[in-house]
This record gives C-alpha cells, structure tokens and sequence, in this order.
C-alpha cells in the first residue's frame, strides 16, 4: 500500500502528460487538414463579392523609376471663379424642379432599341467628366458600345457569371430580398439598349512617357461620376439600370481592350423606356429619414 502511495502521484503525472500530447497532436492534424482544405478552395476560388472592385489607391512600387514624382508637375494657376448666385425665391424654385425631375427617376429594364443620337452619349458623358476626382486625376474611363455583336458579348458573359450568382454566390435572402423586383440573370436590355456604358475606374494613371500616376481615391472619385452620369441620363429623358456585374470584370475588360489598369466598376444600359416598360412602385424615405440637423 505504501509503494502504491508513492507511485500514484507518478502515474497520475504521466497519464496528464499523455493525454496533454494526443490533445496537441490532435490540433496539429485539424490545422493540418484546415490548411490543406484552405488550399485547394483556394485553388478553384470564385468569390461572390467582385475583388476587381478593392480600392487600389495604395498601390505597393516596386519599381520607383516607374512612377511619376509629384515635383515633376508644374504649379497650377489658379483663376477667379464667380457661379451665378440666385436669389432665395429663385433657389427654392430650382431645388423643388430638381428634385421633381430626380424623383422620376426609377431603375428601367425594359429598354427600347429605339436609336438614340450619339452627341446625346456624347454630352451625358462628358457632363459625368466634371465630377470631382482626388488630386484632379480623372481616373475615369466611359466605354460606349453600340455594336450589336459586342453588346452580345457582353451580355453572355454577364449572363453565365449572373446565373452563378443568384444560384450559389448570393445566398436565399439576398434572391428572396431581389424576389419582389422581379429580377434574374436573364438580361434582354443588354442586347436591346442603344447603347451599353461601360465604366471602369483607372488604379493609376499612364503618362505619354509611359510612367505611371497616382490616381487618390479613385474608386469614390468614379462612383461621383457615376451619380452625375445618372442625373445627365435622367436630364434628357432616358433610362437605364445600375448593374455592377460581379465577377465580370476581367473578361469585359479583355472583351473590350482595355488596359491593366482599368477595373469594371459599372455598367449602364442606356435608352428610352420601352412601351411596355413597368417599374415597381416603390417608395422613398421621407426626409425626416435621411436628415439629421445639428
């Protein structure tokens, strides 16, 4: 009994040391299968949330001699600026007609293929050009398609990644939430619209000497652009969608040659309302909403 005494406080410091190591060894083989589970994910990897949309204003340089120095560029004058300046009643006027001709404005998929001019596209762009972009970069570029076989193109590889989307990437609530809009990956306006306004944001910019520019806040500085573009659309009376086709990107930006600085950030059907043209009744918050006054 004394020799069992001694030994007990042994044996029980043996069996906690056994049980520790299969509990170590244990977690190194779960890590093990999780990192070999991870790798072969990754492999195959198609993420439902467009990784071409990641704001790339921090871009690391390997090459400095690449790069443009910022003292390189000339001072820039400065001139007097002097908008006209209305009067109160004339103010009031003009944000009420304003905000009557936005409040119009509804997301339209049944287009007309209905030609439209072109110096329309042409101005409606070049207005979305005086948005305010960081440092005055302009990283924007407006891609205008009209040709039947490439808007074609567009819409199949729209379609095939859509399809994947709503039946794997986006998850039941979100196809539920989409439900009451009546929308799917099916997209007849792309083949329809006059017009297909593809939006990329640039990352950098490519001087003439072929050295490269910062482009600061690129991807805000684009999407500003994007929202004068649909007030110029509306302004003139035609309609579109907002599509952010994810996972497109890159094969609309070979479909189109656009260079590998260029990432999709929107795409825009653009026309007159077809005759059968329905839109949901939906409401708008009311101000009290959307306002907080300090």
């Amino acid at each position: 009994m004394a020799l069992l005494s001694v030994l007990t406080p042994v044996l029980v410091a043996v069996l906690c040391m056994v049980i520790g190591f299969m509990f170590v060894k244990s977690r190194q083989t779960e890590t093990t299968s999780q990192d070999e589970t991870k790798g072969a994910s990754k492999a195959g990897f198609r993420p439902w949330v467009d990784q071409d949309l990641q704001d790339d204003t921090e871009i690391t340089r390997e090459d400095d001699g690449e790069w443009v120095d910022s003292a390189e560029e000339e001072d820039l004058p400065h001139v007097p600026y002097s908008p006209p300046r209305y009067p109160e009643e004339k103010m009031l006027q003009r944000s009420q007609e304003f905000y009557t001709l936005m409040n119009q404005r509804r997301s339209v998929r049944l287009i007309s293929p209905e030609p439209v001019p072109r110096e329309v596209i042409d101005n409606v762009i070049r207005t979305a050009g005086t948005a305010p972009s960081g440092a005055h970069t302009e990283p924007w570029t407006f891609v205008v398609v009209s040709d039947p076989e490439t808007k074609h193109q567009v819409r199949l590889i729209v379609e095939e990644e859509e399809e994947v989307n709503y039946r794997q990437r986006m998850g039941d609530k979100w196809v539920h939430d989409l439900a009451k809009l009546r929308t799917n990956w099916i997209k007849e306006y792309l083949d329809e619209a006059p017009y297909l306004v593809l939006i990329f944001k640039q990352t950098y910019g490519i001087l003439p000497d072929s050295k490269k520019k910062t482009h600061y806040y690129n991807e805000i500085s684009v999407s500003i652009s994007c929202g004068i573009l649909l007030a110029a659309l509306q302004n003139v009376g035609l309609v579109t969608v907002t599509s952010t086709p994810l996972n497109c990107g890159p094969q609309l930006r070979l479909l189109l040659k656009r260079p590998a600085n260029e990432k999709l950030l929107m795409l825009l059907p653009v026309g007159y309302p077809a005759s059968d043209a329905t839109v949901p009744d939906l409401k708008r918050k009311p101000l009290d909403d959307i306002i907080v006054h300090m």
